[in-house]
């Protein structure tokens, strides 16, 4: 990794360095955080990722993890305050794509019923899983981070990154359709 991804935080100036974090790293995040939140939180989420970030810069070390995954961390702590907004959001959207779906409109194609039915379905599915599990699995699909970073961002092992992803996608497989796993896997559901 070069010195971009690992940036001496307590700089003289903050201002360029802090620029310079955001232009790399925000979009990333916030897509990470709109996944997670939904879009209108996010930009609240993000907001407050970059000024702990710029807070508490004094305990970054770049030795440890890089910027991105630093970053990355911060968001996962804001997003665990929100745990059960997250919980809630996820339920009532499998309530109201229930509800939808069993009053069968006669103007619906199939497959908008369909798509209703897997967001149900993995809405469900994800609001059942455990914090920890949740959070490695959107780290992995919708963060697209890779194991080393997630154990940086959660200060877990790698080995207990891998193993709560199989088991996520595990617990996931059971509840879920294949089509409903497919925006978490990048449409692959054989692994």
């Amino acid at each position: 990794m070069d010195a971009d991804d690992r940036p001496d935080l307590c700089g003289d100036d903050l201002q360029t360095i802090f620029q310079s974090l955001f232009d790399k790293h925000a979009r990333d995040v916030r897509r990470y955080l709109a996944s997670r939140a939904g879009p209108t939180v996010a930009d609240d989420l993000v907001s407050d990722t970059f000024l702990i970030a710029l807070q508490r810069r004094a305990s970054y070390d770049p030795a440890r993890a890089s910027a991105r995954a630093w970053l990355f961390g911060i968001a996962t702590n804001l997003l665990r305050q929100h745990a059960r907004a997250e919980n809630r959001y996820l339920r009532m959207t499998a309530d109201d794509h229930r509800t939808r779906v069993t009053q069968g409109h006669a103007d619906r194609v199939a497959d908008r019923v369909d798509a209703q039915v897997r967001v149900r379905e993995l809405a469900a599915a994800l609001a059942d899983l455990s914090p920890g599990h949740r959070d490695v699995l959107l780290l992995a699909s919708w963060g697209e981070l890779d194991a080393s970073e997630i154990a940086a961002v959660l200060d877990i092992p790698a080995g207990t990154v891998r193993s709560r992803l199989h088991r996520a996608r595990q617990l996931l497989r059971a509840q879920a359709t294949p089509k409903a796993l497919g925006s978490l896997e990048g449409e692959r559901t054989d692994d």
